[in-house]
């Protein structure tokens, strides 16, 4: 083999100094940004379309006619959800999406420096530009909904999860309470930290505030009401279960066609069987997630520590969310961000199991859905078999990346010996010594050469 020419050589070197420089991550991190808010707002498809047509009534009727919705009529969102809607409107509605847009970027902002450091970046910086690339690879949409104000929240509350498990109970409990996706992260967590009994605790009186000031303010029945708004819907287009009907709709099968829910503003798709089918997933997703909350059980009383059992257990959790849900929307793809970075940030550090293929799979998905979404999804609800083909691939690659997560689990639960638990002041031997807010680990190289030192068990 040839060695490399002068040219090649300089152009990895160069490549690696920017890989590793804190100036051209931030840049890029800003850059995407801009580059995904120009592309929403100037690209045919209208992938910010909720924003200025749903998210922007909404506001306008809490703001004009003082109508809150979730409070005074039922809504498909938890109530927190309301809270960054009005918020964008808070100057005005001349630039209403921009300024969600906006709102969006500042969260992100802020997880972004929880996840590098927040005066340096350290060890995770890998991770970090996996989750540049991911954005950018799930396109205008990773920006355009209100999951994208909930994500970077369970970030940050991942973050926190060792060093202040109850202010990171605090930040997922309300991340749940604007989409409720990051319930799984919160199970996995109570499943696999010690700190479970004080993480629980937390989560119970947030979510007993959250549900108090609600009704204080008139709410009722209303502030369950997304609940019911969810459980009555059918199955949607994109929706993994939905691909079969979306193909035999192509097939032209008898009484099989996808159609627009002006009620809820989704395309569904309807057949011989489908309401059957959907009214199976919700007891199915609830059967799956308890199955994988048993593994990861198991896993705990066969001795696995935290480090390796908490990412492939949320990832299983969260994936689980997306593949047998009969609700499925492009941006529900930008919750698998929390687990991928959690286990990205684990291996780069020397504990858990790598992730290297999931993440890669992980990005697959979201340049998958970037090309069905926005610009081709009226060829998708046209039965275009190119469109179809395309979001069958991204729904198998969440269906992969389920079995993966549920493989890993699989394989930690070990033969029991009693000498291979470990006692419990050694079972959250974890993200201190591996995410990027522990000060002492950060600041030595060495600490990472050697992650079982006795500093590395202190919480």
């Amino acid at each position: 083999m040839s060695a490399a020419s002068p040219v090649e050589s300089r152009l990895r070197s160069t490549i690696r100094v920017l890989r590793k420089s804190p100036a051209a991550l931030w840049i890029a991190f800003v850059l995407v940004h801009l580059l995904l808010g120009f592309q929403g707002l100037t690209e045919a498809g209208g992938p910010l379309g909720d924003i200025y047509s749903v998210y922007e009534y909404w506001a306008k009727a809490a703001d004009h006619q003082a109508v809150y919705y979730g409070i005074d009529k039922p809504w498909v969102y938890p109530i927190v959800a309301l809270v960054p809607m009005i918020l964008a409107g808070i100057f005005g509605f001349a630039h209403y999406t921009g300024a969600f847009l906006g709102l969006v970027f500042l969260f992100d902002l802020i997880a972004f420096a929880a996840l590098v450091g927040w005066r340096r970046p350290n060890r995770p910086i890998d991770a970090a530009w996996w989750w540049i690339g991911f954005l950018l690879f799930l396109g205008p949409i990773a920006l355009g909904r209100i999951d994208s104000i909930s994500v970077p929240v369970a970030i940050v509350g991942t973050v926190f999860v060792a060093s202040r498990p109850r202010l990171a109970a605090v930040l997922l409990t309300v991340a749940t309470w604007i989409k409720v996706w990051p319930a799984a992260m919160i199970a996995a967590i109570v499943i696999a930290s010690r700190a479970r009994i004080r993480v629980l605790l937390t989560v119970i009186v947030t979510s007993a505030v959250i549900v108090a000031a609600a009704l204080a303010l008139g709410a009722g029945s209303n502030v369950f009401s997304f609940v019911s708004q969810q459980t009555s819907r059918t199955l949607q287009i994109e929706s993994p279960t939905g691909t079969i009907w979306m193909w035999m709709a192509f097939a032209h099968v008898p009484g099989a066609f996808p159609y627009y829910n002006e009620t809820l503003n989704t395309f569904e798709v309807a057949g011989p069987g489908s309401l059957q089918a959907a009214a199976l997933l919700t007891p199915l997703l609830a059967i799956v997630m308890l199955v994988v909350v048993i593994l990861g059980i198991v896993a705990v009383q066969r001795g696995s520590v935290v480090t390796e059992l908490l990412p492939p257990l949320a990832l299983a959790l969260v994936s689980a969310f997306i593949a047998f849900n009969k609700v499925v929307s492009p941006q529900y793809i930008t919750w698998l961000a929390v687990p991928l970075l959690l286990g990205l940030v684990t291996n780069s550090l020397g504990r858990g199991k790598p992730f290297r293929f999931p993440a890669t799979v992980g990005l697959m998905i979201a340049a998958l859905t970037q090309i069905y979404y926005p610009v081709l999804y009226v060829d998708l609800y046209a039965l275009h078999p190119l469109e179809l083909v395309v979001v069958s691939m991204r729904n198998i690659l969440v269906l992969v990346l389920f079995v993966w997560a549920v493989v890993q689990l699989a394989g930690l639960i070990r033969p029991f010996a009693a000498h291979e638990v470990l006692a419990e002041s050694d079972s959250d031997a974890w993200l201190p010594a591996v995410w990027p807010f522990a000060p002492r680990f950060a600041q030595s190289d060495e600490a990472t050469t050697h992650p079982r030192t006795e500093e590395d068990h202190s919480t």
